[in-house]
């Protein structure tokens, strides 16, 4: 359980998360996710990384029994950061990343494959940000790069979800697979990808993020102010409390 790192081909690292039930990350699982992608990206020998997950789904954002758990800002400040600093981390990943989404990907897993360079997605594979659900906001900075405008407000105040094919449509993933072939084809773009010069493709990475349009560093953490405020207004604890009896109504 946790995060791991490994080296199934030449130039390519895999960088694997693995939080049982969901993977719904708790505040020290963003940090060790982070420091996992920077040393892959710091690795000379690596010249791209696929992110990908075990269980059911690829990623179930924030671990919200954690933030229920405090009786403080604690919890909700580190889970701010370290989700800033795990979606950094790909974006400034040295070399491309390629995210293989399968099951849901929610929350911090838009932060993370909005950041990728690729997305790879299994056919039952489900992208969305419940965050009004769940007494949070962000990541509509992530969102609104796999989405057209108006789409990505529609999504971000319904919490609906899109699915894969819908997002292939809208080309912001790659190719849409039956799961079983999800990380054969995920490496099969990375193999691709590696098979570039590695300085050349590093210098290539620097330079597309340097003409991207918006700082998603900083547009994100002006959205986590907001949250920040909604946990301090007291509207997060109380919608959070909400979704929390409603999962116990479910399982009863």
């Amino acid at each position: 359980m946790g995060v791991s790192t490994s080296a199934p081909d030449d130039g390519i690292a895999v960088v694997t998360v693995d939080f049982p039930p969901v993977n719904a990350l708790p505040v020290q699982g963003w940090y060790d996710l982070a420091a996992a992608v920077r040393a892959a990206g710091a690795d000379p020998e690596v010249r791209c990384v696929v992110l990908t997950a075990e269980g059911r789904g690829f990623n179930a954002g924030v671990d919200i029994k954690e933030l229920q758990r405090a009786t403080g800002p604690e919890a909700i400040l580190g889970a701010n950061h370290g989700c800033a600093e795990a979606f950094s981390a790909v974006y400034e990943c040295e070399v491309p990343v390629v995210a293989a989404v399968h099951g849901f990907c929610l929350g911090g897993g838009i932060g993370l494959v909005g950041n990728a360079d690729a997305i790879v997605a299994s056919d039952d594979a489900a992208f969305g940000l419940p965050e009004l659900d769940r007494g949070a906001l962000g990541a509509a900075t992530h969102l609104a790069r796999l989405v057209p405008q108006h789409l990505m407000r529609a999504l971000y105040y319904t919490s609906r979800t899109v699915t894969a094919e819908e997002l292939h449509r809208h080309g912001s993933v790659w190719r849409v697979v039956p799961r079983a072939g999800l990380r054969e084809t995920a490496l099969g773009l990375a193999r691709e990808i590696a098979a570039k010069d590695g300085r050349l493709i590093r210098l290539a990475k620097a330079a597309i993020n340097g003409i991207d349009p918006v700082d998603v560093r900083r547009s994100y953490r002006f959205e986590q102010g907001f949250t920040f405020e909604a946990n301090l207004s007291g509207v997060a604890d109380r919608v959070r409390d909400t979704f929390g009896n409603d999962k116990r109504e479910e399982q009863s």
